[in-house]
């Protein structure tokens, strides 16, 4: 009897432990309630609270349905009706770009030539004799007062040559497609008025012919490769860690990064090795190493690296340059500067080639198009290599990274052909006032940030900021696309109206569109059951505030596979 009794006892404690185990292994590590939260899955639109398991969605719904979440370990986030969204994902964006501009002279504020002139001088008394100057962000055709004398839209070098007589200054255009350098530069790279480039870029000269330090395109290579080579040392990942603090800081749980090469990889690898890579990342290869995209095509795309941190598996190609440097390229020449239309920065037949190679392979095709010209062409590489094969195409999600300035012929093959617009809403802010210089009235109306006509094409429109050329602050993008004006609130009603984006649709295009755009909606994007726990948590809620407070919303948290990567203080 006695043994009975102790084998009923043995028996009732491990039923107890195992209902017990049972009920935990159904509670969260992570519950955040008490939120206004846009989940971007239209059969649950808006939720109170979510549960979050081992980095992943647990349960999503009411405070009273997610209580039953909650066990003996659960933490639990109050977030006293902050609003949260599906963590957001940068579209377009140089990743290391933004680290290494970090490190370098911040010309972005600059708001003249003489400014600018004082910055590097300043830099110059604090650098060791022959130490390269390095900076990124001026924009000639925000400088008022306009600098005399100017050469085709550009400032001359005599000024930084002046200052900088021993120390080489290479100062990148804020686009990137264009850069600036002074007579020590231009003399270690060997361009004198001899100097000639051909395809793809231009070396700005004066009347007499001698360079005036602007190189446009790919012809800033011709100073660059003298350019103290980064990531020699440890400042390859200073550079990661220093973006991804910035892609936390401003909400950012997601980064596609447009057109990394070997030294990027590894970069990211290392990260990888050392938890210092904190975002996920989605690369682009650049298509400007063919040899590199040779090695790929052996081996095939890599997705879901290290819990879906890294994936590999898309090409980025550069077909045009920026409106800024006048490098896009045009059906109809610039206004400002008649006669000119930008320029092809890698020929059709390379563009083909790699389009058809990289189908072949398994990889998502990108191109960089900004000129209504350049977007037509490479509509007409794809459309080629889709009629190629059409069963290999069934799914392709190939995108133009930029889509611009399209004309209005081109503007449903978006839609027709399922080709995805990758575009920065900042840039209406930012480039618009003096974007029309370039264009022209006519066709900034009818073909240039058209965002509404995209989406009635059918179109699936991701967002991004294209960082370092613009700060990475998501938030001043979703105002532009949604307001259409500059961050100082500037025209009344907005520039074009009737492109404006819904509050709505330009979250999606940071959250769920983004995702599709990188194959990427099953696993984030939305706030369903199943997918990762990134969650981006704002100071108010961005799509009932009115339009001018939009853009003093702030990033409160910052969480990455269920765990809280940032707090704002």
């Amino acid at each position: 009897m006695e043994a009975f009794l102790k084998q009923h006892l043995i028996l009732r404690v491990l039923f107890i432990l195992f209902i017990f185990i049972g009920c935990e292994s159904n509670k969260a590590d992570l519950i955040i309630e008490n939120g206004i939260i846009y989940t971007m899955d239209d059969f649950n639109p808006i939720a109170e609270s979510v549960a979050v398991r081992s980095g992943k969605i647990i349960g999503v719904g009411s405070n009273y349905y997610i209580q039953s979440f909650i066990g003996n370990n659960t933490k639990v986030l109050d977030l006293k009706g902050a609003t949260m969204v599906p963590g957001l994902i940068e579209g377009h964006g140089h990743f290391m770009g933004l680290g290494y501009a970090k490190m370098r002279l911040d010309l972005s504020t600059v708001s003249s030539y003489d400014e600018l002139v004082d910055m590097v001088s300043g830099a110059v008394a604090e650098a060791k004799p022959g130490e390269w100057i390095l900076g990124r962000g001026w924009h000639q055709s925000k400088w008022e007062p306009v600098p005399v004398p100017l050469v085709k839209g550009f400032q001359t070098h005599d000024k930084l040559s002046a200052i900088s007589p021993n120390n080489p200054v290479w100062l990148t255009h804020a686009s990137g497609h264009a850069a600036f350098g002074n007579a020590k530069a231009m003399e270690l790279a060997g361009v004198t008025s001899e100097t000639e480039f051909g395809f793809g870029g231009e070396i700005i000269k004066d009347l007499r012919g001698n360079p005036t330090g602007v190189f446009n395109e790919r012809a800033q290579g011709l100073v660059s490769q003298y350019v103290e080579t980064e990531g020699e040392d440890n400042s390859s990942q200073r550079a990661l860690e220093l973006a991804v603090q910035a892609c936390l800081e401003n909400g950012i749980t997601s980064f596609q990064d447009a057109g990394s090469g070997s030294n990027s990889i590894n970069a990211y690898r290392e990260g990888l090795s050392s938890n210092s890579l904190r975002i996920r990342l989605y690369v682009m290869l650049t298509s400007r190493d063919p040899d590199l995209l040779k090695e790929w095509y052996k081996k095939g795309p890599e997705i879901g690296t290290g819990n879906d941190y890294l994936t590999i598996r898309s090409i980025k190609l550069n077909t045009d340059g920026a409106l800024g440097s006048r490098g896009a390229w045009l059906l109809d020449s610039y206004t400002d500067r008649p006669g000119h239309f930008g320029m092809a920065t890698q020929s059709m037949d390379y563009v083909y080639e790699v389009s058809r190679d990289g189908l072949a392979n398994g990889f998502q095709v990108n191109s960089h198009a900004i000129g209504d010209r350049a977007n037509r062409e490479v509509l007409d590489q794809y459309e080629k290599v889709f009629n190629e094969n059409p069963k290999l195409a069934e799914n392709h999600r190939w995108r133009i990274e930029h889509a611009q300035h399209i004309d209005p012929a081109d503007i449903p093959r978006f839609g027709l052909m399922g080709v995805i617009p990758a575009i920065q809403g900042i840039h209406m802010a930012s480039d618009r006032p003096w974007a029309i210089d370039r264009l022209g009235r006519q066709r900034i109306i009818e073909s240039a940030y058209v965002w509404r006509d995209l989406i009635d094409s059918g179109a699936i429109l991701i967002n991004g900021t294209d960082v370092p050329v613009e700060p990475i602050d998501p938030i001043a993008s979703i105002y532009a696309s949604t307001a259409r004006k500059t961050l100082k609130g500037k025209p009344e009603g907005g520039y074009e109206p009737n492109q404006k984006m819904t509050r709505l649709e330009a979250l999606k295009s940071y959250t769920i569109n983004a995702a599709y755009g990188a194959f990427e909606e099953d696993i984030k994007g939305s706030i369903e059951i199943g997918k990762y726990a990134d969650f981006t948590v704002l100071s108010q809620n961005i799509i009932t505030v009115p339009e001018d407070q939009i853009l003093n919303t702030k990033v409160r948290y910052t969480i990455i596979n269920g765990q809280i990567e940032y707090k704002a203080n």
